[in-house]
């Protein structure tokens, strides 16, 4: 039997992590969760608006970049900027296309896979050696990549390349630990594109099926965030945190 003393509870106190997509939405969400735990804080967005709005909800001392997460080079300079830390997360996204396959436009679709597949992968390219010992990355994906709805073909098939790309990064990174985060339909920004009245009607009535009783809050996404952040045994898995959606 091992030495008791050996298992140390695991804090982000003291960590610095770095966000792309933390000045809004899950990303926002769980950089203040972090904060709460006494984690350094680096958010990134590719609007300068939203890094000014973060900064003012976040702690004093909180750092924050712009860049175009698609852009290669500018990625590589980033993390050169911001040096050494300890977890990555990558939630930037923006609103998926939805529709008919007949009318889908390839080249949005195109930017699409840009954003939430090559700028992860970009990210991890440039910014896992400067991942001290013991850190972590966190992908994010949806639902979708387990149970596709009718219309949401492009999110179901970045959903999952996200996934198999979380599998195969835990194995070509170890040790550093690679996991995800997949989740449900959640209150955020994502959203907005659809009418105040139409959009909280879908929200009722999506989660009136739930299991939970209720769609998810971007601070429930937030604490899959953190477990993965401290769970040091924990690679290569997909977190699902969707109210039991897949179930029903």
């Amino acid at each position: 039997m091992e030495d008791k003393e050996t298992f140390v509870k695991s804090s982000l106190n003291g960590k610095r992590v770095v966000l792309i997509g933390g000045t809004s939405g899950f990303g926002l969400a769980t950089a203040k969760a972090a904060a709460a735990d006494n984690a350094g804080l680096v958010v990134v967005s590719s609007r300068q608006s939203s890094v000014d709005k973060a900064l003012r909800a976040l702690p004093d001392g909180t750092e924050g970049y712009v860049v175009d997460i698609t852009d290669e080079q500018g990625v590589d300079e980033l993390f050169k900027k911001i040096g050494e830390f300890d977890h990555l997360i990558f939630s930037a996204g923006e609103t998926l296309q939805i529709g008919n396959l007949a009318d889908a436009n390839i080249a949005d679709s195109r930017k699409f896979f840009n954003v939430r597949y090559w700028g992860a992968l970009m990210a991890v390219k440039y910014g896992s050696p400067y991942i001290r010992k013991g850190g972590s990355i966190i992908l994010t994906n949806g639902i979708v990549g387990i149970r596709p709805w009718k219309g949401w073909s492009v999110a179901a098939s970045i959903a999952g390349a996200v996934e198999s790309l979380t599998k195969g990064l835990a194995i070509d990174l170890a040790p550093i630990r690679v996991n995800a985060v997949c989740a449900g339909m959640v209150k955020t920004d994502l959203w907005n594109n659809i009418p105040e009245a139409d959009r909280e009607a879908m929200y009722n009535e999506v989660g009136s099926k739930l299991l939970t009783g209720r769609v998810g809050e971007a601070e429930d996404i937030a604490e899959a965030y953190i477990f993965l952040m401290k769970g040091n045994y924990t690679t290569g898995q997909v977190i699902v945190v969707d109210g039991g959606n897949v179930l029903v």
